[in-house]
């Protein structure tokens, strides 16, 4: 039954913030268990920004995932064939990735993502990753 969520976007591998997400999401897919409201959006958003990051195709890296790999393996491909970043680099892409949407050019995509679910009152919700924890009953 395609009815599972993806773990938590706030989950690390080796210091990747997301990177565990889009993994569970790649495995819930080919195992057709991924909920449906997660189809649309499958290698883009924040799954093509952490590609971009890391400097793979999207595509690239799930065959790895769909492989067998293991996040911890598939990371390490992904820096292998990908871009090395250093530490400071690494957190900046924490930063960038939990602040998406407070005060920045995501903002009133924010709001408008917060209206139609229900949670426009929630001052709790700041960022997308709020958005995410919330919307999917973790917040």
């Amino acid at each position: 039954m395609a009815d599972s969520i993806p773990c938590s976007p706030l989950l690390e591998t080796a210091g990747m913030l997301y990177f565990p997400r889009l993994c569970d999401k790649v495995r819930l897919h080919q195992a057709g268990e991924l909920h449906r409201d997660y189809l649309a959006n499958l290698g883009s958003g924040m799954d093509l920004w952490t590609c971009q990051f890391l400097g793979v195709g999207y595509d690239d890296l799930a065959a790895v995932v769909r492989d067998g790999a293991s996040n911890e393996a598939a990371l390490a491909w992904a820096r292998e064939h990908g871009s090395t970043r250093p530490e400071h680099e690494v957190a900046w892409w924490r930063a960038y990735m939990t602040t998406r949407g407070f005060r920045d050019d995501l903002s009133e995509r924010l709001s408008i993502r917060k209206r139609e679910a229900g949670f426009a009152e929630r001052e709790d919700i700041l960022t997308f990753m709020d958005f995410i924890e919330a919307d999917e009953g973790r917040l």
